[in-house]
């Protein structure tokens, strides 16, 4: 498993956390927003309002994931916490819905939304590290289940669409699918 520091997204954070997402706001602006903004309102944000929008989130706390770090430099984050904090992760009609047995309002329900890494550090086994200091995090602040909804394959291993992470990485940390509602994006959990 690939070395990281690994620590809580606090506001003292919020400069490597800018750092690591660069001037776009990693993924085309999104700023790590997309489970958290409903589609009328990132179609009408900018990039800048994206980041504002993350800003506050990370200030008004508590952390809303995990970042990585090498060398002292942020090169990993991973977006973790109760299923309520995401709110587009719990619709309906995708595909990372919630079960009757762990609805959002269940603050012990957590769930892995998203992954960030820098391109120069993707393909080298971050994201192992990064949920492994996941499940420890969800257990030391309450979770009872945690939950994430990754992708089977990508085109290849550096592709911009593993920002949900990659089904091996969670059956290797001990995730078991509970629902397939769409052939390739396994609904998994691991009971704390």
């Amino acid at each position: 498993m690939a070395k990281l520091e690994i620590a809580a997204l606090t506001p003292d954070r919020w400069a490597d956390f800018e750092d690591l997402f660069g001037k776009q706001g990693a993924c085309y602006g999104c700023w790590c927003t997309y489970f958290r903004l409903a589609p009328k309102q990132r179609k009408a944000n900018s990039a800048v309002d994206n980041k504002e929008h993350m800003r506050a989130r990370i200030v008004n706390g508590p952390p809303p994931g995990l970042i990585g770090y090498r060398d002292g430099v942020a090169v990993s984050w991973m977006q973790i916490g109760p299923r309520g904090d995401v709110p587009q992760f719990n619709n309906d009609r995708r595909v990372s819905a919630p079960l009757p047995d762990a609805p959002a309002e269940d603050g012990a329900a957590w769930v892995i939304s998203c992954f960030f890494t820098r391109s120069a550090m993707r393909g080298q086994g971050l994201s192992h590290a990064m949920v492994a200091a996941g499940i420890e995090h969800a257990r030391e602040n309450g979770a009872r289940v945690l939950e994430a909804c990754p992708i089977d394959a990508a085109k290849h291993a550096k592709s911009v669409g593993l920002f949900v992470g990659s089904t091996r990485v969670f059956e290797q940390a001990g995730f078991k699918q509970v629902a397939l509602r769409k052939e390739g994006r396994p609904l998994m959990r691991l009971a704390l």
